[in-house]
């Protein structure tokens, strides 16, 4: 059995601790499912860059590259 690395782990020893922790905190928010704003329900994935969808009421909108509410709004 191999062992376990997390989302980082294919990038070893390079880039530094700093960017690969900011690498793992993106895309662990890119991944999670999110509220949709209309249903409620946590079923949003995310389309292509800015574009979001919520897989249960088919609403689709706009918001941040990496998460679909941006701290601006």
């Amino acid at each position: 059995m191999g062992k376990k690395i997390g989302l980082a782990g294919g990038f070893s020893a390079r880039y530094g601790t700093v960017t690969r922790r900011q690498y793992v905190e993106i895309v662990t928010g890119l991944r999670g499912k999110h509220e949709c704003p209309r249903c409620m329900f946590r079923t949003v994935k995310r389309w292509s860059v800015g574009v979001w969808h919520c897989r249960k009421c088919g609403y689709k909108f706009a918001g941040g590259a990496y998460t679909p509410r941006t701290k601006l709004g």
